[in-house]
């Protein structure tokens, strides 16, 4: 059982082991809630899920806070008996509130549990059943002390293969930045983007953009950004991000586990602007880590503006050789075969309770 959601960052990787288990042979059921987003992928992806009604406890209001704590017995009740019925062997956990009652149960019938965390800095899901889990599963080198000893070991996040088969893209006469805040778009970086472009036309700089804004603001920016004068495209939503990725030179995004390997697989520079409200601030300890190993540069939410994102962009692209050593730097982070790893593991333990 696949446990997680409400994220894309939480349910995309979930679905690249929940593949790799099925070509092996093995039977995959997915639990999470009606209101993420595992309930438009999972069941487009060819999986059966199994809801629960559970909200979260970390960064919320009293009212969610008190609503939760009173849905986690009944849902985790629910899912003891779940397990049971469906024959569970092994439970693979990504963490989230959506994983709570199913990691639970898991516990309580001493059924294997694995855990991967994506960020640098487990969320609280993750911390508390640290201790349970037969392994628990990470993304950087760094996470590992939080579990016991012995326990963690680095697989990397699942990232799309075609992130890893990216060659090395030679500078032309003129550099392309990409800018993505993500599948529903980035307000803070819509408006750093919008405001600069004044200064980037004034400048004279050879750049060419591509923009995903995200649905709700693509109209209004795409219109403007077409009278401004500059070069490149603004897309709601970027299908083939890959591709986008083949052109960039550098890439202007946040700093969510998804993101962050995306980038180690590709090798690319970034500029990253954690989301201030991510929960235990992960998204800002995922971006120190690259930034202090000189894969990218950090700037805090609240100081992205135009004119930061201008000087930012500026910066890297006038320093020779800038780009070639950020994205060096970044694909050492690299984890190819993170899913055929946490399957083999996911593997040996349903093996040890077969």
């Amino acid at each position: 059982m696949m446990a997680g959601g409400g994220t894309g960052g939480h349910v995309i990787p979930l679905l690249a082991v929940a593949r790799e288990l099925v070509r092996r042979g093995h039977e995959v059921r997915f639990v999470g809630t009606r209101e993420g987003l595992e309930a438009r992928l999972v069941p487009a992806g060819g999986f059966e899920i199994e809801y629960v009604r559970i909200g979260g406890m970390n960064r919320v209001s009293p009212g969610t806070l008190a609503r939760t704590l009173w849905q986690l017995p009944a849902s985790t009740a629910s899912m003891f008996g779940d397990l049971k019925r469906l024959r569970i062997d092994c439970v693979f956990s990504l963490g989230g509130y959506a994983a709570g009652p199913a990691v639970l149960a898991a516990a309580m019938r001493r059924i294997p549990l694995v855990l991967m965390e994506p960020n640098a800095v487990p969320g609280m899901t993750n911390r508390w059943m640290g201790r349970l889990a037969k392994r628990a599963l990470v993304n950087f080198d760094e996470t590992a002390r939080f579990f016991p000893k012995g326990k963690a070991l680095t697989t990397g996040l699942p990232v799309r293969p075609e992130f890893f088969t990216l060659a090395p893209k030679p500078r032309g006469d003129r550099a392309t930045v990409l800018i993505t805040g993500g599948s529903r778009g980035s307000r803070t970086l819509n408006n750093a983007f919008r405001e600069s472009w004044p200064l980037f036309r004034d400048a004279g700089l050879p750049v060419c953009f591509i923009h995903q804004t995200g649905r709700q603001s693509h109209d209004e920016i795409a219109a403007g950004f077409a009278a401004s004068g500059l070069k490149g495209e603004v897309a709601a939503f970027i299908d083939d991000m890959p591709g986008a990725f083949a052109q960039a030179d550098l890439i202007v995004c946040r700093s969510g586990a998804g993101a962050v390997a995306e980038l180690a697989a590709a090798g690319k520079p970034a500029i990253l602007v954690p989301f201030p409200f991510a929960s235990d601030d992960h998204q800002r300890k995922n971006a120190e880590i690259l930034a202090g190993a000189g894969a990218a540069r950090l700037v805090l939410d609240a100081e992205m503006n135009g004119r930061r994102l201008f000087e930012e962009v500026s910066t890297a692209l006038a320093g020779a050789g800038v780009l070639e050593r950020m994205g060096q730097a970044a694909r050492r982070f690299a984890r190819p075969g993170a899913a055929e790893k946490a399957a083999d593991i996911a593997e040996a333990a349903a093996g040890r309770r077969l």
